[in-house]
């Protein structure tokens, strides 16, 4: 299980034309783009198609400062020093859907996750926090850490975002699926 960040290793890697036009779906299939290209909360995705609720595993929440962590590029707009906390996206009963990376500047990090056991658009939503969630990369590869996490063999979907607020970005997000999400979602590409 990995406990510091971890980014796939892309086989592909998606740019700003990618994540507003989509991809062909002999590459990634509708309902995946949904779930990868959408500006909807994917926590809340994941609730609705499992019919279970999503919780939060904390994995780990470290003060970073001005390191760049390995981090996607836009992570040079959250203004620093930082925090990164990573967590895994899981169903009430365990099954795990999701890991996902956060940077945050340490000076706001707890006016938003007042909670830090709760999904993050669960505590932007109790604080009536109105968000912008702007798609900014999809990647396609493999981990071998999160591979085995999920009891799934790759190769995965991630992406990378940022949330801004009042016209000022607020977190950088990096998100990665696990294949288990085919059960609900069909297979990640369409044979056409």
């Amino acid at each position: 299980m990995p406990t510091i960040w971890h980014p796939i290793d892309p086989l592909w890697q998606g740019d700003d034309k990618v994540v507003q036009q989509g991809l062909p779906h002999h590459q990634l299939a509708p309902t995946w783009q949904m779930l990868m290209l959408g500006d909807g909360s994917p926590t809340r995705h994941l609730q609705l198609l499992t019919g279970e609720p999503t919780e939060v595993d904390v994995i780990d929440m470290s003060a970073i400062g001005m390191d760049e962590d390995n981090a996607p590029r836009q992570l040079q707009v959250v203004p620093g020093p930082r925090v990164r906390r990573q967590v895994w996206l899981r169903t009430a009963s365990g099954q795990r859907l999701a890991y996902a990376t956060s940077w945050w500047e340490a000076s706001h990090v707890d006016d938003y996750l007042q909670n830090r056991s709760l999904p993050i658009w669960a505590s932007l939503a109790r604080l009536r926090t109105e968000l912008y969630r702007d798609v900014q990369g999809i990647y396609y590869g493999h981990s071998a850490p999160l591979e085995l996490a999920f009891g799934q063999t790759g190769p995965l979907w991630g992406r990378h975002y940022l949330f801004w607020h009042h016209g000022q970005p607020l977190t950088l997000i990096y998100e990665v699926f696990s294949p288990y999400l085919t059960k609900y979602l069909g297979a990640t590409r369409l044979d056409c």
